[in-house]
């Protein structure tokens, strides 16, 4: 597992599609919620999801072996049991990043996709770290626990 501000900064400056696997089409989900920040902020959403044919305005595929062109990350909103499996298929469709979301810890995830060379996170929300490290929750007097001189590239 990697979530040093470094490694996170360079994850979420360099991964820009982003495959969301359990993506809901529910606004009020967090699935939803996250994907829709991250939509708005420049990265392009991949929804995997069998349940619907779009989601935010892009197709969404029943599994990460069904998209057709390369992802960079994988952002897993889905039961820790599930969580091995989908490392696999991250491994096997050659994304960069593994990223379990707020909540979930599967060490066994972790260890598929750290031994394959894909980064690794878990129980971080992409949507919180992106407006920690990018999208100025300091301005709202939100603790980020970064302390710099210098912005962000």
């Amino acid at each position: 597992m990697q979530d040093d501000i470094p490694t996170l900064r360079r994850l979420l400056g360099s991964c820009r599609t982003i495959a969301v696997v359990g993506l809901s089409a529910e606004w009020h989900r967090p699935s939803h919620f996250a994907a829709k920040y991250m939509q708005s902020h420049g990265y392009r959403i991949v929804p995997v999801n069998p349940r619907y044919p779009e989601i935010l305005g892009e197709t969404s595929y029943a599994r990460l072996e069904d998209i057709p062109f390369p992802v960079d990350m994988v952002d897993v909103f889905r039961k820790e049991d599930e969580l091995p499996a989908v490392a696999r298929s991250a491994v096997a469709i050659g994304a960069r990043c593994l990223w379990q979301q707020l909540g979930l810890r599967s060490a066994e995830a972790d260890a598929i996709a750290t031994a394959a060379g894909l980064d690794s996170v878990w129980d971080r929300c992409v949507k919180i770290e992106h407006a920690r490290l990018f999208g100025g929750l300091n301005w709202v007097g939100v603790n980020t626990r970064v302390i710099s001189a210098r912005r962000p590239v």
